[in-house]
């Protein structure tokens, strides 16, 4: 199927040559997209001498814009859906083949990756925040959403052309899946694994994108 992969990354010259490589046993690279936001390390040179294609800015603007770019890359380039994926490796590239199975049976306007969050195995602070948004987000949307900041998920084209986004950082994601709700698009939960690293560096800044998170809904609630 005529599927565009999307990667944002941001300094991940260590995770993006290992992660592309696994996406290369199940997906063709030309029609992988590393959205490069600003890195001041070897992100782009990796990405493009493992074969896929890049997007950089020349400054970090914000998870919610990569995807945005990556978005517009796929409708100028008459892509029938997106894929998106985080370039850290905690998303593993052998669950592709069931987003797409899922995506032809069903035709989805939106498959969510839904990780199984236990306290045991996701960094606290994380699951915090995880949960709160994920309750926050099915409160908006009208549905129930169990994993809202989840980066692994399938958006078809129609849905990125007609919804109108307006946020740059991580609060993206909840907005695509609340305007996607109210706007009568279909959403769909698949259950994925995640691998958590306990080294592994989160760009989410706790304090300031909670901040933006809670301006986002209320500026939904009233929308």
């Amino acid at each position: 199927m005529n599927i565009l992969i999307i990667i944002p990354a941001f300094n991940e010259e260590k995770n993006l040559g290992k992660l592309l490589e696994k996406i290369s046993a199940l997906f063709p690279l030309k029609n992988v997209l590393v959205v490069d936001d600003g890195s001041s390390d070897k992100t782009s040179l990796i990405a493009r001498k493992a074969g896929s294609s890049v997007l950089r800015f020349v400054n970090n603007q914000g998870k919610g814009l990569a995807l945005r770019a990556g978005f517009d890359f796929a409708i100028k380039n008459n892509f029938e859906a997106v894929l998106t994926m985080d370039a850290d490796g905690q998303h593993d590239p052998n669950e592709i083949p069931k987003f797409i199975n899922n995506f032809a049976k069903f035709s989805t306007d939106l498959i969510i990756g839904t990780r199984k969050q236990r306290l045991s195995e996701m960094p606290s602070l994380r699951f915090l925040v995880n949960k709160t948004t994920s309750l926050v987000t099915s409160l908006l949307a009208g549905i129930r959403i169990n994993d809202s900041q989840s980066g692994y998920r399938l958006i078809k084209r129609n849905l990125i052309e007609k919804v109108n986004l307006k946020t740059s950082r991580f609060q993206t994601e909840t907005e695509i899946i609340v305007k996607a709700a109210c706007a009568g698009f279909s959403i769909r939960e698949i259950p994925i694994k995640t691998i958590y690293f306990e080294k592994s560096k989160s760009y989410i800044n706790p304090v300031i994108d909670t901040v933006r998170f809670i301006i986002l809904a209320l500026k939904m609630l009233w929308r």
